[in-house]
């Protein structure tokens, strides 16, 4: 089992605004652009929060934007939309759970990410940073203060976007 983090983040670390929204990054470029559709092809399960679910509600489409996933939603709200499981508790024992030969990717941010992060489970990053500075937002990473290293194993240019892969380093 893999745990991935893939996404776009402001020059200044942010994920979202503070209203959680997403306008900067959709008005910046699309995943059409990016290394996305590979990426994608290699996931199993999809792991999100609440708002990251309802970010995807109000970009407007009916389609479930990962048809090819297990798709979870931790929240204790009952979900309408096909294709997404309401699931709750722990994300950590949740992620173990899903078996050894699962590549899951965390989507969205750190309500998912953060415990993940906290206990090393996070086995490789993939973060888009998109030409913007919003000044203040919902910042990516909020994991606990114990030190967490990454190797650098990729830049990658995808138009206005640069894109950074990191593993995490073992030792």
């Amino acid at each position: 089992m893999a745990i991935w983090f893939y996404g776009c983040v402001t020059l200044d670390g942010y994920l979202a605004g503070t209203d959680h929204g997403l306008d900067w990054l959709y008005d910046t470029g699309g995943v059409e652009e990016t290394g996305y559709a590979a990426f994608y092809e290699q996931m199993d399960v999809t792991l999100m929060g609440r708002r990251t679910f309802h970010a995807l509600e109000q970009a407007g489409t009916q389609a479930c934007p990962y048809p090819t996933t297990e798709n979870y939603v931790f929240t204790h709200r009952a979900l309408s939309r096909p294709g997404f499981q309401a699931v709750s508790g722990d994300v950590v024992e949740f992620a173990q759970g899903l078996g050894r030969d699962k590549n899951i990717w965390v989507v969205g941010g750190n309500t998912v990410l953060a415990p993940l992060l906290d206990v090393n489970r996070v086995d490789r990053l993939i973060l888009q940073i998109a030409p913007v500075l919003l000044g203040r937002g919902i910042p990516l990473f909020t994991q606990g203060e114990d030190l967490k290293r990454f190797s650098l194993e990729a830049v990658r240019k995808y138009g206005p976007f640069a894109e950074l892969e990191y593993w995490k380093k073992e030792g």
